[in-house]
């Protein structure tokens, strides 16, 4: 739910947080570094650096290192979660990959290579982002034939199963189109729990899974559980029930192997209180039990003062289109302490922020608890954080939690960095900008802008405003993470040209502020849509919430003129014309967002999704890819992780932790699924 995921095809940084002085430091010490090392389809790959490393203490390494082998432990979790066939295809395709003999320039080959990194960088064969199957580019005969020349040996067989059933069962999940087409399926018109792909459930539809968790909601004496965050819910002979996600359960081999590096990491936390955060994530894992990770969620939210960090666990729930089920993720960070400075400031007014939101008294916090906010360098990506990775986190997702214990919100320095560098000069804010002015501020202010946008959106907006006495968060269902996307975005929208924020010397000139709104109507009614196939419609909800918020102020703000859409040599482009007035329209959507969120008013979240979120104008769309075609832009990047070697002393014991920046997206791939693959094909 809570995640800032980068709001760019490679051109206006709309939503990003870079440090200045971080930035220039950087340059200087690592000029020359190669920062994108593959390119594929419409992806990159590129790598991150981890500046202050090498300062850490070794205990501090060293618990660092514990932590990222739990962060690798878990990705076949994922894969498996995504879809239920994904392991038995990527390791296929890896098979084919290292035992292939035959002829491997050419076009054929090429394309075969280029569909499994696709599948590495979707942890399955629907995409990353859209969640739709993405078709190979390679004939069903090139694949049969490369498979012709495998041994059973080198092939996932399972038992009875025949060599021709076995290619005819892949050669089916990969090229035919309508079999699993989407993962996860938001189309109200369908059972969205049915007609996605997604493995969360089985036999099971979207009626049922409701009852059925309605039930355990209604006879549990904690009504405040995450219900069904951390199970597969299935149906045999007639009965539901639910597969639990623990030692002895569901992914029991893999997840036996993070409980193991986290029972090592335990041993050299910071102090009690991560001590006591790591023993409840262990139990967690142990026993499945909700209350468990309510209380492993508490702790790590109470951890305000360990610089060493970490995510892990089955966290959020876009990949299910009910957004009840979480997938598994993992990050591995510490604190950047001269960045961190900017969000201090925010955690600290957080009360006035909140006190001042133009949304209705009774849907606000009286008291705003806990709210911890910092800026970090990531040491490891793993599960649903990789390769592709969100930008800002703010979690714990329990509202109770937020409410009674607060939240802490960060922003991903060094993972920021390495896009901006990835993506400088590449032409498209010239290209989509519609004058110098918008041009010029952009380049000016958007580190600024940006910065504080990701912040405000992580810090605050996400840990804003109350529930209604018996309101839950899945009340919304499908639409819920497109809602408090929305709630978030527009919070820190709203607040962009408050006065505050330049009493707080958050951001130097009001022209940073209107930097952020060109760049945010641009993004949400045009540019974005470079990730969009013509033709279809916005699936995923980061998407969906941009386009909704910059097409209902464009819409509400038509009479006054507030936005214009100005045609100038045959381009299309939406230009502010009174950025006050749409302040103003950013604060009234935000008021009603709030609302809709706080009395679960399901009807009218469907309404807005479905009016202003979801339909792409195809004429624009085609001007869009258009345009975007001469720029030669990937649309989606990715990164590989750093790679870490502990040094042993005479005794056994860590001396040491080196660190080394992999330029080989493939080896590291490969590497992955021969050392951290834990889990049966059929899970």
């Amino acid at each position: 739910m809570n995640k800032i995921i980068l709001a760019t095809v490679g051109m206006t940084l709309s939503i990003i947080a870079c440090n200045h002085d971080t930035k220039k430091e950087i340059t200087e010490k690592e000029s020359g570094f190669a920062w994108q090392i593959d390119r594929f389809s419409d992806l990159a790959i590129l790598r991150y650096q981890v500046p202050g490393f090498e300062k850490l203490t070794v205990k501090q390494k060293t618990l660092i290192y514990y932590l990222n082998q739990a962060a690798l432990c878990g990705r076949d979790i994922l894969f498996d979660q995504n879809y239920k066939h994904n392991l038995c295809i990527r390791k296929t395709l890896e098979s084919i990959y290292l035992n292939y003999t035959g002829d491997k320039k050419s076009e054929s080959w090429k394309k075969f290579e280029d569909y499994l990194k696709r599948v590495w960088f979707s942890n399955g064969i629907h995409h990353h982002y859209s969640t739709d199957k993405f078709k190979p580019e390679f004939s069903e005969d090139y694949f049969k034939l490369l498979l012709s020349q495998i041994k059973d040996a080198d092939l996932p067989l399972q038992k009875d199963e025949t060599r021709t059933s076995f290619i005819d069962k892949l050669a089916t999940l990969l090229f035919a189109s309508e079999v699993d087409a989407k993962r996860v399926n938001l189309d109200p018109e369908h059972d969205i729990i049915a007609s996605s792909a997604n493995n969360f459930y089985e036999n099971v539809t979207q009626k049922e899974a409701d009852d059925f968790y309605k039930k355990q909601h209604d006879n549990a004496k904690n009504k405040e559980l995450s219900f069904g965050l951390n199970s597969k819910l299935i149906k045999e002979n007639g009965k539901l029930k639910e597969q639990v996600y623990k030692v002895g359960g569901m992914y029991s081999s893999a997840i036996e192997k993070i409980v193991y590096w986290l029972s090592k990491a335990e041993d050299f936390a910071e102090n009690d209180k991560q001590k006591e955060t790591i023993k409840q994530l262990i139990e967690f894992y142990k026993t499945g039990d909700l209350e468990t990770f309510d209380k492993y969620n508490i702790a790590w939210v109470e951890d305000t003062v360990s610089h060493i960090d970490f995510v892990n666990g089955f966290i959020e729930v876009y990949g299910d289109a009910a957004g009840r089920k979480a997938t598994w993720e993992s990050i591995v960070n510490f604190k950047d302490e001269e960045a961190t400075k900017r969000t201090e400031i925010i955690s600290a007014n957080a009360q006035w922020f909140e006190d001042h939101s133009p949304v209705d008294p009774k849907f606000k916090k009286k008291t705003i608890k806990g709210v911890s906010a910092k800026v970090i360098t990531i040491a490891m990506l793993g599960g649903d954080c990789y390769p592709s990775t969100p930008i800002g986190i703010n979690l714990p997702n329990s509202s109770w939690i937020r409410k009674n214990y607060g939240s802490k919100s960060v922003s991903l320095e060094n993972i920021c960095y390495a896009y901006d560098q990835a993506t400088v000069n590449s032409g498209s804010i010239e290209e989509f900008a519609f004058d110098k002015a918008q041009v010029e501020r952009a380049k000016k202010y958007g580190y600024a802008s940006s910065n504080l946008h990701t912040d405000l959106h992580e810090c605050l907006g996400h840990g804003s405003g109350q529930l209604m006495p018996g309101v839950k968060t899945d009340d919304l269902k499908n639409y819920h993470s497109t809602i408090e996307e929305a709630r978030a975005d527009l919070f820190a929208l709203y607040y962009m040209m408050s006065p505050k924020i330049y009493d707080l010397k958050l951001l130097p000139s009001i022209e940073a502020a209107k930097a952020e709104y060109d760049g945010y109507i641009r993004g949400g009614l045009m540019t974005q849509l470079k990730r969009i196939e013509l033709g279809k419609n916005i699936e995923e909800s980061h998407m969906r919430n941009r386009q909704l918020i910059a097409k209902w102020v464009y819409e509400k703000g038509n009479a006054e003129n507030v936005i214009e859409k100005v045609v100038k040599n045959g381009k299309t482009y939406f230009v502010i014309r009174d950025y006050s007035k749409l302040n103003i329209l950013f604060g009234d959507l935000l008021k009603e967002i709030q609302r809709i969120t706080s009395e679960g008013d399901f009807n009218a979240a469907k309404a807005l999704v479905e009016n202003y979120g979801v339909t792409v104008d195809i004429n624009l769309h085609k001007e869009v890819l258009k345009r975007f075609e001469k720029l030669d832009l990937p649309s989606y990047r990715g990164f590989v992780n750093p790679e870490y070697t502990p040094v042993y002393g005479k005794d056994s014991s860590i001396v040491d932790v080196k660190i080394t920046y992999p330029d080989n997206y493939v080896q590291q791939m490969l590497k992955y699924s021969k050392e951290y693959s834990f889990l049966p094909i059929q899970n």
